[in-house]
């Protein structure tokens, strides 16, 4: 039986479950993310769509999309992140902090070429995607 956690928004009127395990988990460095985390950097963790399930407070969502492949998905009381929907490559961003207590180990920076911040942990980075999310697949040194 997979694993299930439920996490929620900063003031909890939005919450959702989570079943299994994430297909990556790692931390974004472009200007998109960053600027809507207001951080150098954006934790996220992605899921296949079928195991993110809203189960409280979906009339609380709201959203909003920049560039047409990411639909940001946030609390209207609070403001707190939620979810990214990734249509283009089939795949939903959890924020990683709204999950519950996850083995969360990062194995890879994306957008590495845009970013603010260097970090050297010694994970792969990512001029922008791996190629299996269709992007180059090119790594940069920390």
């Amino acid at each position: 039986m997979s694993e299930t956690r439920t996490g929620q928004c900063f003031c909890g009127a939005v919450e959702v479950r989570v079943t299994g395990q994430p297909s990556v988990v790692g931390y974004c460095h472009c200007r998109d993310c960053t600027n809507w985390a207001g951080a150098p950097l954006q934790p996220f963790s992605l899921w296949s769509p079928e195991s993110i399930e809203v189960i409280q407070g979906e009339d609380k969502l709201a959203m909003y999309s920049k560039a047409g492949d990411s639909h940001r998905k946030f609390c209207n009381d609070c403001g707190g992140h939620v979810m990214n929907e990734r249509p283009t490559i089939g795949m939903n961003s959890i924020y990683v902090r709204l999950e519950p207590p996850l083995d969360q180990q990062p194995s890879l920076h994306v957008y590495y070429d845009e970013k603010t911040l260097s970090i050297a942990d010694g994970l792969p980075k990512y001029k922008d995607v791996p190629e299996e999310f269709g992007g180059s697949g090119v790594t940069l040194s920390d």
